[in-house]
């Protein structure tokens, strides 16, 4: 079973993927050119628009959070752990990725992506550190 820390990670990080994957599908443009919203539009300053490539990080994104959402609702750490993992083969060469394009951010903004983004690969494995909750079996045997 999972312990309640472990359930909170699993229901934060995969309540913003869900937020993240929905935007892109619902206003692929609107994504492109506003995400995050409260900064400059980090989409657009780092390449052309490509509705393909928008759609497929929603869909992504969206399939990942409901994993993430999933995982915490199931209760088992195997299920917690597999889905950390696999947070983590998204995570981290999205992190690597934009650690090195970030040049043309303002310095703010470079800040805020690596942070954000290091939430993103730190989160999963602090799920994966988390020991499971120990089963109590009781020692009296029924024959």
């Amino acid at each position: 079973m999972q312990r309640t820390i472990t359930r909170i990670l699993l229901i934060l990080l995969g309540l913003y993927t869900l937020v993240q994957g929905l935007w892109p599908l619902l206003d692929p443009m609107g994504f492109y050119q506003d995400f995050p919203g409260f900064r400059h539009g980090w989409v657009a300053m780092d390449g052309p628009y490509s509705e393909h490539f928008i759609i497929d990080f929603g869909g992504l994104s969206l399939a990942l959070g409901a994993m993430l959402v999933g995982a915490a609702v199931m209760g088992t750490t195997a299920v917690a752990r597999m889905v950390a993992v696999a947070a983590l083969l998204f995570a981290v060469p999205h992190l690597i990725y934009h650690a090195g394009h970030l040049g043309h951010y303002p310095q703010l903004d470079q800040v805020l992506i690596i942070g954000g983004l290091a939430l993103t690969v730190l989160l999963p494995l602090v799920v994966l550190l988390v020991p499971g909750r120990r089963i109590e079996v009781s020692s009296t045997a029924t024959p």
